[in-house]
C-alpha cells in the first residue's frame, strides 16, 4: 500500500519521463507491490462517415496494435528506468475511442488457505462455467467483491493511508513544526 503521495510523485515521474509523443495524455498509474500499471490515451483513427460498427472496432484495433508495434522501444526505455527506480514491473496500455487494451501485465501468484466450503464455492464457478481453473474463478470472485464494495475498499485505502502517515511520525519519523507561541502572543 502507497500513500496518495507517493502515487502522486509516481505519476509525476511517469509524466516527465514518458516520451511528449507517446500519448495524448496520461490516463492512469496504479501501483500494487509487484506492478506499476500505466494506461495512456492515443488517438481514435478515422474511419469514413458511413463506416460500420465491425469496421469502426477494427480501426481502434488496428491503431492499438500499430502504437503497441512503433512504440515498444521507448516503453521499453522506460519500463526499465521506472523497474530499476521503484522496484516493481511496468506494466503497459492504452485507451482509444473509449476501448482500453493492456498490452502486459503481471499475472501474480497469490497463495490461499481456503477450507473446503471455499474451495466448492470456486468448482461451482468451474462447473458452471465461469471459470476454467481455480485461480480463474478466484479472480472472478475477487472482481465481483471489487465491482461491489468500491466505496468500502477507497474508505479501506484512505484509513490505510492515515496509519502510514501516523506510523512516520513515530519515534523514528520526521517530528512536526511545534507551535512555541503563547496565547499572549509572546
Amino acid at each position: 500500500m502507497i500513500t496518495a503521495e507517493q502515487r502522486e510523485r509516481l505519476r509525476g515521474w511517469f509524466t516527465g519521463r514518458l516520451p511528449e509523443d507517446l500519448f495524448e495524455e496520461l490516463a492512469e498509474v496504479t501501483v500494487d507491490r509487484e506492478e506499476i500499471t500505466v494506461i495512456g490515451r492515443i488517438p481514435a483513427p478515422t474511419p469514413a462517415e458511413d463506416a460500420s460498427a465491425a469496421e469502426r472496432e477494427a480501426a481502434i484495433e488496428g491503431r492499438i496494435q500499430e502504437f503497441r508495434e512503433r512504440t515498444r522501444d521507448a516503453r521499453i526505455s522506460v519500463a526499465r528506468d521506472a523497474e530499476h527506480r521503484f522496484g516493481r514491473k511496468v506494466s503497459w496500455g492504452v485507451e482509444c475511442d473509449g476501448q482500453r487494451a493492456l498490452f502486459t501485465h503481471v499475472a501474480a501468484p497469490v497463495m490461499t488457505r481456503l477450507r473446503q466450503p471455499e474451495r466448492q464455492v470456486l468448482d461451482t464457478l468451474i462447473a458452471g462455467g465461469v471459470a476454467r481453473s481455480r485461480s480463474e474463478a478466484l479472480a472472478w470472485c475477487v472482481r465481483l467483491v471489487q465491482r461491489h464494495t468500491d466505496d468500502w475498499l477507497t474508505e479501506l485505502r484512505e484509513s490505510l493511508e492515515h496509519v502510514q502517515r501516523v506510523r512516520s511520525k513515530g519515534p523514528d519519523g520526521e517530528p512536526e513544526e511545534e507551535d512555541t507561541s503563547t496565547a499572549d502572543g509572546e
